[in-house]
């Protein structure tokens, strides 16, 4: 093939946006003709590996914009560090299947037992599956409703959340919500109700959580439509964190 064929070709395949074969042709080509591959199989394999470049790069898109704070795959969960969890149950929910019938994660319990990191982990698998997720803090999602409201924007940004197929809500009840932030909260997860999955960590339990919302009646709104058909997963372990910490420590002892 001519210097030439081969930029016309590859303006060719960019303007197709197969861009990830335009980049790489001349070594593709370069390898079929090595090999000796017919042109099927050259074909094949060149149309496959295009599908694998988009793939990537969508869920590198998807990944970057949930904004989780650290990527904590399955692959990193130590499961054998909580015998206690429902291990069938969690590798069904790692298939997302709770995001197409709109249902709720709840994981409850104390500080350090896996909660973020398993919120986190399942997030991921819903990016791999091309799905829109966002991670937040319970308390940086409060404080940028209520900046939302002081420029404005607030139905745009409630909407913002509304339209993510998975939204994560970290650390309910670390820190309590001014009357305004817990009405703003409410709002956002009343908007989502079977229209949006939602994962919420939390360090309380249901009874508590007025400490947080302040008003019964609204806490109790919020309960029946967050538990409606939800997956609530009691971390009653001992710390994850802290096995985890001293397995770190054996291995380098």
């Amino acid at each position: 093939m001519t210097i030439g064929t081969l930029i016309e070709l590859q303006a060719n395949l960019k303007a197709l946006n197969l861009s990830g074969i335009a980049r790489n042709l001349d070594g593709h080509l370069r390898q079929a003709k090595e090999s000796g591959i017919d042109y099927e199989e050259f074909l094949l394999d060149l149309t496959g590996r295009e599908l694998q470049a988009r793939a990537e790069s969508r869920l590198n898109r998807r990944i970057k914009e949930s904004k989780f704070p650290l990527l904590k795959p399955i692959e990193t969960f130590d499961l054998a560090a909580v015998p206690d969890l429902d291990m069938r149950l969690f590798r069904e929910l790692a298939g997302g299947g709770y995001i197409q019938e709109r249902r709720n994660i709840i994981f409850l319990g104390r500080s350090g037992t896996g909660k973020t990191h398993m919120a986190t982990a399942l997030g991921i698998e819903a990016c791999k599956q091309n799905l829109r997720t966002r991670f937040v803090t319970c308390y940086g999602l409060v404080n940028e409703l209520v900046e939302a409201r002081q420029e404005r924007t607030l139905q745009r940004l409630v909407q913002k959340y509304v339209r993510c197929d998975l939204l994560i809500m970290d650390e309910l009840g670390y820190i309590p919500f001014s009357k305004e932030g817990s009405e703003f909260l409410f709002q956002v997860l009343a908007e989502r109700h079977e229209k949006g999955s939602v994962i919420i960590t939390t360090n309380l339990g249901f009874a508590d959580w007025t400490r947080v919302f302040g008003d019964p009646a609204m806490t109790a709104a919020l309960l029946d439509r967050l538990t409606h058909k939800a997956h609530i997963i009691n971390c009653s372990w001992e710390s994850y964190r802290l096995k985890q910490s001293l397995k770190q420590k054996v291995k380098h002892a």
